[in-house]
């Protein structure tokens, strides 16, 4: 059976039009290089090289040998050097799927971070809601997903929570009054609120907090991000929810005011979604690692 060896160095033999040359370049040495060419002639039946003093040619079974293993050689080539790339980080595509508020709370700044450090390495963000980040991960569409929690994910995938975060109610200058003392929950009925539409774990967390103080959750408005529930509050259209962190620029100019409340807010997280069944090239690893160690 002829080996991939025979075929490498005949590409070499036949580059350099010399077997001394070959065996420089393969670090092998002439006797060997030649034995194996005679071998693969052997095995194909026919001459390959006419041999001389001034080196060596391809007879015409040779250079049409040459042609198909060259292009072979060389696109080997390329996967190796492709893959070697990869592996030094030198190269490479990450595939994430991201909720809004895990991009702009969290993930913004570790990629910052990351592309700094591996400038090479593309990044392909998809912004999801965290039930269509789960489903581009199970449909092996992204290499893992940074989503906001509740998070409800099937076997194999795999949670880890990265980092948590607070949401806090948030109301414009028409409601700057109810920022003077804390506030049950039913005393804000009769106010209207903000927030994502049904089928999101944002609306259906808060759903669940009303219930669980024996109140309906029915917002007057609901916006399609969580993007736009602060220029919404802002311009007087209601109050909601929204991360606290994200919401400090607009507190200090006071463009809107904090609305505190005797019953906790819903504590939440960030949380990374595997598949450990699915392979992860370098460069996804690496960057994996990065949003643990800060865990």
């Amino acid at each position: 059976m002829i080996t991939y060896d025979y075929y490498r160095i005949f590409y070499f033999v036949a580059q350099y039009h010399s077997f001394t040359k070959a065996a420089e370049i393969l670090k092998n040495n002439q006797p060997n290089i030649t034995r194996c060419m005679n071998n693969l002639e052997s095995e194909l039946g026919c001459k390959l090289f006419i041999r001389s003093h001034q080196g060596v040619t391809l007879t015409a079974e040779g250079e049409k040998v040459y042609e198909r293993v060259a292009v072979a050689y060389e696109q080997l080539r390329t996967v190796e050097e492709e893959l070697t790339l990869e592996r030094s980080l030198e190269s490479g595509l990450i595939t994430i799927g991201a909720s809004e508020t895990a991009l702009r709370l969290m993930l913004l700044s570790r990629l910052e971070h990351f592309h700094t450090r591996y400038p090479h390495v593309r990044l392909r963000i998809s912004n999801h809601s965290t039930p269509q980040a789960i489903q581009a991960l199970e449909n092996g569409l992204v290499d893992f997903a940074v989503v906001t929690s509740p998070v409800e994910i099937r076997k194999p995938l795999h949670k880890i929570p990265i980092f948590p975060f607070q949401e806090i109610l948030i109301g414009g200058s028409k409601y700057a009054s109810l920022s003077a003392e804390p506030h049950h929950l039913g005393e804000l009925s009769e106010y209207p609120f903000i927030s994502l539409a049904k089928d999101t774990g944002t609306r259906e967390l808060y759903a669940e907090y009303f219930l669980n103080h024996n109140l309906a959750f029915h917002p007057d408005m609901e916006a399609a991000t969580t993007d736009q529930i602060l220029p919404m509050v802002e311009y007087n259209l209601g109050i909601g929810f929204y991360p606290e962190e994200l919401a400090r620029d607009a507190l200090k100019s006071r463009t809107v005011c904090r609305i505190p409340l005797i019953e906790e807010a819903p504590k939440r997280e960030i949380c990374l979604i595997i598949n450990p069944r699915q392979h992860q090239n370098a460069a996804a690893k690496e960057l994996i690692e990065e949003l643990l160690e800060r865990v």
